[in-house]
């Protein structure tokens, strides 16, 4: 039986990124064999014709290959704080339909799926959690969240977050990121971030459909170490790779255009993957 999703619903909003992963897992399977989006949209009754159109388009390609990209960067970061911590807990911060701790899992750690209500009921019927894995509707506003979290400071916690922080203001980010430092010492958080140029072009799109209108209060980052260091002293350290070109780059096999569209991202829009480890 296939799960149905309407247009026009908060569920709809994971189609954009699953069916970018399947899009570029096709085209590009040396870069991402993603069988799990192949297998998750085969399991959805929803109508993908505008979908894959807007793929087709050299634009729409290049979003896929976007998304590929940021799930590639922030598993290297999380497989990074694995192999020195391979018992942690392993934190997927607005999860969607994302399947990084698949990938990442060292037989070892613990995984958790966060996101709001109407996300992880699709979740449970699509990705229902494994043995070592929990999915959490939570509202990451909420720090009462903060308890789910198995945490053993000896052991403990890395966080990850794809396309979710931009639609937080900046005041709300800092009170996250400063009450996560606090709480899970010796953890590390990653995400991905952008400057003002690009929250103001994803106007245009995602930010827009979620009803953002003021995107100058919204999160942006340009230099993230210095932007992001003065916010708290617990933060042991704040480092940034580029987005597109930071953990493998995107070479002369995808295309003219993928690079020129890439070295814009990295180096106009700074497109990049934060990481902010916390003070023990």
């Amino acid at each position: 039986m296939k799960y149905r999703i309407e247009k026009n619903t908060v569920q709809e909003t994971l189609i954009i990124p699953l069916y970018g992963r399947k899009v570029c897992a096709e085209r590009y399977p040396d870069m991402l064999n993603d069988e799990e989006a192949k297998r998750i949209i085969e399991r959805i009754d929803y109508d993908f014709d505008e979908k894959g159109k807007l793929m087709e388009t050299k634009a729409g390609l290049f979003g896929a290959l976007e998304v590929a990209q940021r799930q590639y960067d922030l598993g290297c970061e999380v497989e990074d704080y694995l192999k020195t911590h391979p018992e942690a807990s392993v934190v997927n911060m607005g999860c969607g339909l994302d399947t990084t701790f698949t990938r990442v899992d060292n037989g070892r750690c613990k995984g958790y799926n966060l996101d709001f209500r109407d996300i992880i009921a699709i979740r449970n019927e699509l990705i229902p959690a494994g043995d070592r894995e929990r999915n959490i509707a939570c509202d990451l506003n909420d720090l009462s969240w903060f308890k789910e979290i198995d945490f053993d400071k000896n052991k403990g916690a890395v966080f990850f977050a794809a396309g979710v922080f931009y639609y937080f203001k900046t005041p709300q980010i800092q009170a996250l990121f400063k009450a996560m430092a606090q709480y899970f010492k010796g953890g590390c958080l990653v995400f991905d971030a952008c400057n003002k140029i690009g929250a103001k072009m994803m106007m245009k799109t995602w930010l827009k459909e979620a009803g953002i209108t003021d995107v100058g209060a919204y999160f942006s980052i340009s230099d993230a170490k210095a932007d992001l260091s003065r916010w708290s002293d617990d933060f042991w350290s704040v480092s940034s790779k580029p987005y597109m070109n930071g953990y493998r780059k995107i070479d002369k096999r995808f295309g003219s255009f993928n690079r020129l569209m890439s070295a814009i991202g990295d180096k106009l829009i700074k497109m990049q993957i934060v990481r902010i480890d916390f003070n023990e």
